[in-house]
């Protein structure tokens, strides 16, 4: 007898229950086995937790296999949990706060994090938390129903990406990534130039657009300001920003409170997959904002959300003209399927607004004698305003770094390459508004689908581009725009017959499966990372849990004791150093910033990120101070990375970065300076004048 496509997918769906509460169990069994000997190689308490856990998943998979294979039974048991939860009242909403946070804290801000760091484990926690907080949120006689499983997913999902954007949200003192602790320098010197005993008009060069120096400086603001403090409003740009474009869209849209809620958190997670730079989630904010609004009203937000984008990014000039021409033309309604006088005045007349805010005003601000754009862009600007955007000029702009096209496939730098890792950021969504549109759900006119694909298209062709420089290729954030574009367009669908689609429940079987997995992929990635650091002081207890034999397999941060000392002794190295010369902090210059090393007199020069961007386009023009320096050896002591000399080819994460630095940094330093110590957990390394340095000149690279 034929089976129907309801009954496969049940199949299908009951096979991949039990294999995944089948690995979660192994996984659970890995952590107990090995604490102890009383039972076998268990602890008499991992024995029982053991057992207990196999138990519950044994309950799960029946309850499962009665949900889908006997329905009717399954309605039968769960009458006694509807009853009681009809009595819940206030009390079910604190269940759901506490079960939606569990699983975050558990592995995130606990050391059950680091032990069950297994894949199957974390699937299985999360379906029964979505289980649970659909149960909870449904209020008719079901056990669960499609409007609480949806906001189910999107609620666990939002949880575990904001627990992520604040994993860094730690005292640490030194630098938790490649450039983590120079940003928190780059933000300071906005408002905190008097932490380094800088004059007011001193210069010092930062690499980084004023616009996300003044966002990511405001903590400045506050003289005492700590490290953590800083860290907590770095992961909250992380968070808030995206919000503002759900609220944006909320005031523009419907007012039902609980959907848009439900639509930012959708937004957040979806832009996050990038993730996006904040100035220009907030210049999308605003594009959104000004749709369907008056023209005395939407022409200066568009005119200024153009300009703000630009201020960041040139690339990003045009973006707010083409979203609000998307905007306006797509999310018009037909008359007779055609689109209104009206509303081509209104697109137009917004989208020449966004051109003129992101690519004419700023040629015009020097005319007017407002400098309010940074350095690096008002040369930018320069360069278009005297050549207009020629073909010279973008060949320039792509050609300024090499081009690494193998990183749009998948390489050792991002795992799935950019392509594969954009499909599967995105194709869920693509389906489901190709679906709507196909099935006459959301009409659209031929206008209205070149007015989305068009941009769609061109933001894909830059992003795809920007991808492939050297630098880049390590996620997606560098397609912002179409991944912006794209969130708009859903925008335009949800007002224009999506919402009733989804709410009410009006879709067939398959496109409510893609639906889901739209909103259970950005979370998988989140959901493997979360995990503490900070239990360097648990490390013995953490490997026998671990089955691990080394400590770095475990990348925990330093132990207090390590920590403490590291500090004594850079401070010491420092004050000595300081007598015979200057000190130079390339890396590590939050160090500084937040006064763990004190009373040393700033260089600004050779920050770590500016030496790398520099070697990335070959400057030897900016290089040549630097050798001058160092051959010169200006500097008594530098504080740096550990400097290494290998050189590796793309088989290995960012390979050709890692060459531009051996060889006109590393290499060069290392023939004249020598290592004085070097504290490899912290990642420091110091270094001194050599007393008589080599004759280094073969290793300064070469002017072309």
């Amino acid at each position: 007898m034929k089976r129907s496509s309801i009954e496969w997918i049940k199949i299908i769906a009951m096979t991949v229950t039990v294999w995944v509460v089948v690995k979660a169990c192994i996984e659970f069994f890995y952590v107990a086995w090995g604490t102890g000997t009383a039972i076998g190689h268990f602890s008499p308490r991992w024995f029982v937790l053991f057992l207990l856990y196999v138990l519950l998943c044994a309950a799960f998979i029946i309850g499962v296999a009665f949900a889908l294979l006997r329905p009717e039974r399954f309605e039968q048991g769960t009458q006694s949990f509807i009853r009681m939860r009809s009595r819940l009242s206030f009390l079910r909403w604190v269940l759901v706060f506490f079960v939606l946070v569990f699983p975050a804290w558990f592995l995130q801000r606990t050391m059950w994090g680091i032990v069950f760091d297994g894949f199957y484990f974390r699937a299985m926690l999360w379906a029964l938390t979505i289980f649970l907080v659909s149960s909870f949120l449904t209020r008719n006689n079901l056990l669960i129903e499609w409007k609480s499983f949806l906001a189910s997913l999107i609620l666990t999902s939002s949880v575990f990406t904001i627990a992520i954007s604040l994993q860094g949200v730690i005292d640490y003192p030194f630098s938790m990534g490649w450039s983590e602790g120079n940003r928190m320098w780059d933000y300071s010197m906005m408002f905190g130039r008097e932490r380094y005993g800088l004059r007011p008009d001193e210069d010092v060069y930062v690499l980084l657009d004023r616009s996300r120096m003044f966002v990511g400086g405001l903590p400045f603001l506050i003289p005492t300001v700590t490290i953590e403090a800083v860290r907590l409003w770095i992961g909250l740009t992380l968070i808030l920003p995206y919000f503002f474009v759900g609220l944006a869209a909320y005031i523009v849209a419907d007012k039902n409170v609980r959907i848009w809620m439900l639509m930012m958190l959708w937004v957040f997670l979806f832009l996050r997959q990038g993730p996006i730079h904040t100035p220009l989630v907030l210049a999308a904010a605003l594009t959104i904002f000004a749709w369907r609004k008056p023209l005395w009203i939407a022409i200066p937000i568009i005119i200024y959300a153009g300009y703000y984008a630009q201020l960041s990014r040139f690339t990003w000039m045009f973006a707010p003209g083409l979203w609000i021409g998307m905007l306006e033309l797509a999310g018009a309604s037909l008359i007779n399927g055609k689109l209104d006088r009206a509303h081509w005045i209104q697109a137009i007349a917004l989208g020449a607004s966004g051109v003129f805010g992101g690519f004419t005003l700023p040629k015009l601000m020097p005319l007017l004698n407002i400098a309010t754009v940074p350095a690096d862009v008002t040369e930018v600007t320069e360069q278009i305003a005297s050549t207009g955007v020629t073909s010279e000029f973008v060949a320039y702009a792509v050609t300024d770094q090499p081009l690494l096209w193998y990183r749009l496939l998948p390489n050792p730098t991002y795992e799935t390459g950019i392509l594969l890792g954009l499909v599967i950021a995105v194709l869920p969504i693509v389906i489901l508004l190709v679906w709507l549109s196909a099935s006459q759900k959301w009409t659209l006119n031929l206008w209205q689908k070149l007015a989305i694909v068009a941009p769609l298209l061109a933001f894909l062709v830059v992003g795809l581009v920007a991808s492939t420089k050297i630098g880049g290729g390590g996620d997606l954030h560098n397609m912002d725009m179409f991944l912006i574009g794209m969130a708009f367009t859903v925008f335009i669908a949800w007002v224009n017959g999506g919402k009733d689609v989804v709410m009410k429940n009006e879709m067939p079987l398959w496109p409510r499966l893609v639906l889901i997995v739209g909103l259970v992929v950005p979370a998988v990635t989140p959901l493997s990372q979360l995990r503490s650091r900070n239990y360097g002081d648990e490390l013995e207890i953490l490997l026998v849990l671990t089955d691990n034999t080394e400590k770095r397999f475990l990348d925990m941060l330093p132990d207090t004791a390590t920590i403490d000392e590291a500090l004594i002794e850079i401070q010491e190295a420092a004050t000595y150093s300081k007598e015979f010369g200057e000190v130079l902090f390339i890396d590590q210059r939050q160090l500084l910033t937040f006064g763990y090393i004190k009373d040393i007199p700033f260089v600004g020069e050779y920050e770590k990120k500016i030496l790398m961007n520099e070697a990335l386009s070959t400057n030897y023009e900016y290089y040549e101070s630097f050798y001058r320096d160092i051959t010169s050896q200006r500097f008594s002591l530098i504080v740096v990375e550990p400097l290494r000399t290998p050189v590796k080819d793309s088989t290995f994460e960012f390979g050709e970065e890692n060459n531009a630095w051996v060889n006109w940094v590393s290499i060069p330093v290392l023939c004249y300076y020598q290592e004085v110590q070097t504290y490899k957990e912290v990642n420091v390394m110091l270094l001194i004048p050599k007393p008589v340095p080599d004759d280094c000149s073969q290793y300064i690279p070469p002017r072309n």
